[in-house]
């Protein structure tokens, strides 16, 4: 197994990031003309986002580099075009088409096997796959590139690592593991009175930051029948994966990390990014 390439999905519409700059006077500006708050200028230098997850990638040892992006992508053309990502880093476009009769994309599974389609070489080999808005450390995208005996990874993230209030920390995904360390299941947003069944036996909350390595040819079938959310309306990348491990119990390895994730969900957090060089 060598896994060398990065999928980052930066294709969704930002709508909760926008509505929280409309309502901030000083900030209403910024995602005017960038269609994806990865793009959003933070750190000292003003860089985008997107730049700081892209060099802890490289520092990761990752060669190969795709973006699921909107239509709209022109900024990330630009990128692309005026060598902001690292010398010797492949970088490819993907554009995740937003089906007729919608308004937003269809959701982070249609999203990656749109990317998946357009790039059927992923379908051969390992992947690492990611949000756009999560600073992932380079340990965490390097745990990923580690030989395995199962077929496919996550990041299992101990919530008492988190620097978030446990209002935020209640709006994440928990993971129910296995003795052995396998995924049994990703529960979104679960009922307060169950959190506790889905501690480990260290007593540590269990978080998926939606950042996974699969196997192309085995997760793409479960890419392709992924249901629609009722409540979203969308076809989720973590109820895939959820098919995936109710059909093949032990294919998914959760690798246990402690340590903060920062995190570009609202307004509020842009200042938090100010001090990155």
């Amino acid at each position: 197994m060598e896994n060398k390439s990065l999928i980052i999905m930066v294709g969704g519409a930002s709508s909760r990031m926008k509505r929280s700059l409309k309502a901030n006077d000083g900030q209403k500006e910024i995602m005017d003309n960038i269609p994806h708050k990865s793009l959003i200028p933070v750190g000292k230098q003003g860089r985008p986002f997107l730049y700081y997850l892209v060099n802890n990638a490289v520092e990761a040892g990752y060669t190969k580099l795709y973006l699921i992006t909107s239509p709209e992508n022109h900024a990330f053309k630009k990128l692309k075009e005026d060598g902001v990502f690292p010398a010797g880093l492949e970088v490819f476009l993907a554009v995740q088409t937003v089906p007729e009769g919608r308004k937003k994309p269809l959701g982070t599974a249609d999203a990656l096997q749109q990317c998946l389609d357009q790039y059927p070489e992923l379908k051969q080999t390992t992947f690492t796959v990611c949000n756009g808005d999560n600073l992932y450390s380079a340990g965490a995208l390097k745990d990923l590139r580690k030989e395995r005996k199962a077929s496919h990874a996550l990041i299992s993230y101990g919530s008492s690592g988190f620097d978030y209030s446990e209002e935020r920390i209640a709006k994440f995904a928990v993971m129910d593991i296995s003795s052995d360390g396998f995924l049994q299941q990703i529960i979104e947003k679960p009922n307060v009175g169950d959190v506790p069944k889905y501690k480990d036996a260290l007593g540590e909350l269990r978080v998926s930051m939606n950042i996974f390595s699969f196997s192309g040819a085995e997760i793409y079938p479960y890419l392709k029948n992924c249901p629609m959310d009722p409540v979203r309306d969308e076809k989720e990348l973590p109820k895939a994966v959820g098919m995936l491990v109710a059909e093949q119990p032990e294919s998914v390895l959760c690798i246990p990390r402690s340590e903060h994730i920062p995190d570009l969900t609202d307004a509020n957090d842009i200042q938090l990014f100010k001090n990155l060089e």
